[in-house]
C-alpha cells in the first residue's frame, strides 16, 4: 500500500508542479503583455503631447493670420477712400483745365 500512495503523491506533485509551471508561464505572458500596454500608453502620451504641441503653435498662427487679414482689410479701405480722392482731384483738374481754357479765349 505504501508504495501505492507513494506513487500517488508523486503523481499528484507532479501534476501540482505542471499547473504551477503553467500558471507561472500565464503570468508571464500577462506580465509582458502589460508591458508593451504600458509602453504603447506612453508613446501616445509622447503623441498626444506632441500634438497639443503642435496645435498650440497652430492656435497662435491662426491668430496672427487673423490679425494680417484684419490689417489687409483695412489697408483695403484705406486704398478705396484714397482712390476716391484722386479721382475727385482728377475731375477737378480736368474742370480746372476746363475754365482755364475758357478764361483764355
Amino acid at each position: 500500500m505504501t508504495s501505492a500512495s507513494s506513487s500517488s503523491a508523486r503523481s499528484l506533485f507532479a501534476e501540482s508542479k505542471q499547473r504551477l509551471a503553467e500558471r507561472v508561464q500565464v503570468n508571464m505572458n500577462n506580465i509582458s503583455s502589460l508591458a508593451r500596454q504600458i509602453q504603447r500608453g506612453s508613446k501616445s502620451n509622447e503623441l498626444l503631447s506632441k500634438a497639443a504641441r503642435d496645435m498650440a503653435s497652430a492656435e497662435h498662427q491662426i491668430e496672427s493670420s487673423e490679425e494680417n487679414l484684419k490689417k489687409m482689410q483695412l489697408i483695403g479701405v484705406h486704398m478705396g477712400y484714397q482712390f476716391e480722392n484722386i479721382q475727385k482731384s482728377a475731375q477737378m483738374l480736368n474742370e480746372i483745365s476746363e475754365k482755364v481754357k475758357a478764361m483764355q479765349r
